[in-house]
């Protein structure tokens, strides 16, 4: 079984992006993690780890998820 993974854009003051695919706990420890400015989020995506300071970002966007286009499964 696959486990679920998120993909969240991140934003910074500085108008800088960045793109990631996490997983579930990952994106939660990031939401918390954000509430302590002084402090640095570590976030372990798919392409490797990355260290934020909390201060710096300007916002969190959780993708929806994506439809599949073709057969398959319709739940």
């Amino acid at each position: 079984m696959v486990e679920e993974r998120i993909r969240i854009e991140i934003g910074f003051t500085g108008g800088q992006t960045i793109g990631a695919v996490v997983a579930p706990g990952t994106f939660e420890a990031l939401r918390s993690g954000l509430g302590h400015a002084d402090g640095v989020v570590e976030v372990e995506a798919d392409d490797g780890t990355y260290l934020l300071p909390a201060r710096s970002v300007a916002y969190v966007k959780r993708w929806s998820r994506e439809s599949q286009i073709g057969f398959g499964r319709a739940d």
